[in-house]
């Protein structure tokens, strides 16, 4: 088997990559049903932290891996799973890797989606660890109640690249602006991945939602997303609008060590460090709305806490997001950014909650900077929806 090394991030990474994984086990993304796991479970597919190999690990049923191997087929048909998404969305794109799967991974694939309602789902037993099983008929029996083979085709059969560090990820875009709740995986014939990831923005019913409520619109699930940021070297900044609060320091975002800090720091009268520098991250809310309260969570970040941030808001359109995204920010093309928490000292592995909101407008984006640099584990931006003019 192939030793894995750190990957580094490439210009021509597809674009979705920065967008959410809606199948991710931290966010409730989950295997229904799965043809085969004789060498290692379905539901490992879904795991949160990159796949790790152990060279002498077995199982009793071979080779312990850290994804989701079928055994060798050697009857008619093909393997298949069933994935309800976590957050349902529209999905832009998928990450196939195969990393580790060197000589036993799936040679192609090809993967379904739909949009179905709690209701039509039957009832399936908790997985657990279903390494050296097969599904059984009563479960053939119930999925097919899904009618998955029928379900629509996002991408095509298509043969994937071994996993070796180089070739491991295996990226598909998806053109489709439908709203999605599960997918299908077909391996082709049998054969192991070590991981899927599904790129996409969640999408919520805002008609269901009182004007008086307050909702975190900067969370993935009411359909926020990262449209852009200056450094993600440690943990990316669409960690920040992640569940709950975050289990360690690689659950939120971490940017490197700036190398423009002055050799001696000092202070202004307010106990900010004069800096030179900072980095920054902006997300696109899930609706416009008005802000009316703000947490900025360093849980976990007790020595690399940042010593302060700044919020600013503006009213984009989609026309000006796509064109900055394209210039990476570098010009803020058009935008009129006005300060909504202005700079403020932070503390190390601590929950922030910040009420006196400086803008009372409806806003579309906001811009999250951090001086000089470091780690923040939550953002979270309590707001009242409102329609714009």
């Amino acid at each position: 088997m192939a030793t894995h090394r750190a990957v580094q991030k490439s210009s021509a990474d597809p674009h979705f990559l920065q967008l959410n994984n809606l199948a991710c086990e931290s966010v409730g993304g989950k295997v229904l049903f799965a043809t085969d796991d004789w060498f290692a479970p379905a539901h490992n597919l879904l795991k949160r932290d990159a796949a790790t190999f152990i060279p002498n690990a077995f199982t009793d049923f071979g080779k312990w891996m850290d994804g989701w191997e079928t055994r060798r087929k050697r009857i008619p048909g093909h393997d298949w799973c069933i994935i309800q998404l976590g957050v349902s969305g529209v999905i832009h794109g998928f990450d196939v890797d195969t990393s580790f799967f060197t000589g036993n991974y799936a040679p192609s694939i090809s993967i379904q989606a739909a949009c179905l309602s709690q209701d039509g789902i039957p009832e399936f037993p908790a997985q657990g660890d279903r390494t050296g099983t097969a599904a059984s008929e009563e479960e053939f029996q119930a999925i097919q109640k899904l009618q998955s083979d029928s379900w629509v085709e996002l991408v095509s059969i298509a043969a994937l690249k071994p996993g070796y560090v180089e070739t491991c990820h295996n990226y598909f875009p998806v053109s489709s602006q439908q709203r999605w709740t599960h997918i299908r995986l077909n391996l082709y014939p049998d054969g192991g991945i070590a991981r899927l990831k599904v790129y996409g923005i969640g999408e919520r019913d805002w008609s269901a939602v009182s004007p008086n409520e307050k909702v975190d619109l900067a969370s993935l699930v009411n359909g926020g997303v990262c449209v852009g940021f200056s450094d993600a070297h440690f943990g990316h900044p669409r960690n920040l609008i992640g569940l709950g609060r975050a289990i360690n320091m690689g659950d939120g975002w971490e940017t490197a060590r700036r190398l423009d800090r002055p050799p001696v720091l000092t202070v202004d009268d307010k106990g900010v460090l004069q800096v030179p520098g900072s980095e920054w991250s902006v997300f696109r809310l899930g609706h416009p709305g008005v802000i009316t309260h703000i947490e900025i969570d360093t849980n976990h970040f007790k020595g690399n806490f940042p010593d302060s941030c700044t919020i600013e808001a503006c009213v984009m359109t989609p026309e000006e997001e796509k064109e900055n995204i394209s210039m990476r920010w570098k010009t803020n093309q058009g935008l009129e950014w006005k300060i909504l928490l202005p700079t403020t000292k932070l503390k190390a592995h601590h929950l922030h909650f910040f009420s006196a909101i400086e803008l009372a407008e409806a806003v579309t984006h906001v811009r999250l900077t951090i001086a000089p640099d470091g780690g923040i584990s939550r953002m979270r931006l309590w707001a009242y929806l409102h329609s714009l003019p």
